[in-house]
């Protein structure tokens, strides 16, 4: 036995050294270029030692999976199935000129995959969510103390205020990128993705808050500014809501695994949801941080009852649905929108990924809104004579056309085949004001009159108002191109106009404030 144990102990340096050369071959790689490997970025930090939260495999990783993949290859060719967001795949965020830090939003990695939502349980209390001009000071107090606590924690907690406020900033500046997809980032404004992102985000938001504070039936306040008692909402918002009878005009456009970010916003994302953040964002700073901008709303306290309201105003679009007998003013069915999911953590931290079919239902979720009224419900705001005399002189525009300094007056043709289809099947008028094209580091604003060549005469909420187009300062620096549509409804505006008959309506476009392109403007139908 002595000879064996005496080359067991020669052996031992050797293997120990070998151990040792192998260690510094795997872990010191992967502590200097962890993105260079295939391993999940969980086991990298745990093997190598590395802060998970000091580096992003969005770039390497995802170049060296998809090298296959040519990134100047047509878009929409591959387009198609749900949009799906994975840590391993968000990385530096695209930060307007000026911003304040943090400069990085990404959430921090989980020791363990995500788990699929699953509803609370229906013995839970049943939140209920209030008006901020209601709750009284008392309640108030308790949401600042819930912000409070968040904001005790350590910023590595997924809980804290700090990564609770990162999550907007995460899927709003191409910090997040498509799966399989690198060169496409993740956006949730401007498309059908908007509503049921935000409703999942309050609804950890709001749990969090609950467990912190330790009243289970702690529900968030909400800001109803469309309310005379909450804030005297001007009457250019009054049938924003009531006059989006399609799922499109209302959520959203389509946007599919594979599609350029910013299709189109729906009409309360567009002008209410947009023109609050710019009221509430501080002028004295670069970009009216917080609220005034995308990548650093979620840091100002008021955005979550502000958009605790735009939650509500998707319950309100759906009862209005059903109590005028539409058919058509229901969610989409659509699979790509139902399975498209999203990453938040939970009041204990874990990481669930969480789909747009599970927060459909508000019951399910176990909080509901206490009634305020929808006073702008029957609004129907009455046409102004003699705006649209001059119609007869007006002059040729060619598109593309630039709107500056000067309103653009433009006659639309109306084809006559689809008016008659659209009276059998009850189809919904759409003007589309395509190929919109902003500069990302402006605030952009413009009007929309329909038969209001002398626009100047309309007032406040006068009918020939069709809508308007309100874009935030976006992620990137400036001189980057937004590209995104709008649509508006037209078969109640018509009606109102006394203008349903006619074979062309005039449209007019007013710059309010910044510069946009317009790429042209069309008449469709749609049913959905």
């Amino acid at each position: 036995m002595a000879p064996c144990t005496n080359r067991t102990l020669l052996l031992l340096p050797i293997l120990l050294f070998c151990a040792l050369a192998a260690a510094a071959t795997i872990v010191f790689p992967l502590a200097t270029s962890p993105c260079d490997y295939s391993l999940s970025r969980s086991i990298l930090a745990l093997t190598a030692g590395v802060d998970p939260y000091f580096f992003s495999c969005a770039g390497d990783a995802s170049e060296a999976a998809l090298s296959s993949e040519d990134a100047g290859a047509d878009k929409k060719a591959s387009s198609g199935g749900p949009i799906v967001t994975d840590l391993l795949w968000c990385g530096d965020p695209d930060l307007p000129a000026h911003a304040l830090p943090p400069f990085r939003c990404c959430p921090p990695m989980s020791a363990s995959e995500p788990v699929n939502f699953t509803f609370p349980d229906p013995a839970e209390p049943l939140r209920t969510r209030r008006p901020v001009h209601k709750v009284g000071a008392e309640y108030m107090a308790k949401y600042a103390r819930a912000v409070a606590l968040m904001k005790a924690l350590p910023e590595d907690d997924p809980r804290s205020f700090y990564q609770q406020s990162n999550i907007h900033c995460a899927y709003c500046t191409g910090a997040y990128r498509q799966v399989g997809r690198p060169e496409l980032p993740v956006q949730i404004h401007f498309s059908w993705l908007f509503f049921p992102f935000h409703r999942a985000y309050l609804y950890f938001f709001e749990r969090i808050a609950a467990k912190l504070l330790g009243d289970p039936g702690f529900a968030m306040p909400f800001w109803s500014w469309d309310v005379p008692e909450g804030m005297r909402i001007p009457a250019e918002f009054a049938d924003m809501i009531s006059n989006a009878p399609l799922p499109s005009l209302f959520h959203g456009q389509p946007y599919r695994a594979g599609d350029a970010e910013k299709p189109g916003a729906g009409t309360v994302e567009i002008y209410p949801h947009n023109t609050m953040h710019g009221w509430t964002g501080d002028i004295s700073r670069p970009n009216h941080e917080d609220m005034g901008v995308y990548y650093s709303a979620g840091r100002d306290p008021i955005f979550y009852p502000h958009h605790a309201n735009i939650d509500r105003l998707w319950e309100a679009w759906r009862s209005i649905g059903v109590a005028r007998g539409n058919r058509r003013q229901v969610d989409f069915t659509d699979p790509d929108w139902l399975d498209s999911s999203f990453l938040f953590y939970d009041e204990d931290a874990r990481l669930v990924r969480v789909t747009v079919r599970d927060m459909l239902h508000m019951g399910r979720l176990r909080y509901r809104y206490a009634g305020v009224g929808l006073p702008w419900l029957s609004a129907r705001p009455t046409a102004t004579p003699g705006v649209n005399r001059g119609r007869g002189k007006l002059k040729s525009v060619n598109f593309p056309v630039n709107l500056d300094d000067a309103a653009v007056s433009v006659e639309v043709r109306r084809p006559v085949a689809l008016r008659s289809r659209r009276e059998k099947e009850a189809m919904e008028e759409v003007l589309v004001v395509e190929g919109v094209e902003t500069d990302g580091a402006e605030f952009v604003k413009f009007d929309v009159y329909v038969n209001a060549v002398e626009y100047k005469k309309v007032g406040p909420g006068g009918r020939e108002m069709a809508g308007s187009f309100v874009s935030l300062k976006h992620p990137g620096k400036e001189g980057e191109v937004v590209r995104t549509s709008l649509r508006l409804a037209l078969n109640e505006l018509l009606e109102d106009l006394n203008a349903d008959g006619d074979r062309n309506i005039t449209v007019t476009l007013v710059p309010v404030k910044g510069k946009a392109r317009i790429g042209g403007l069309r008449i469709v139908y749609a049913s959905e």
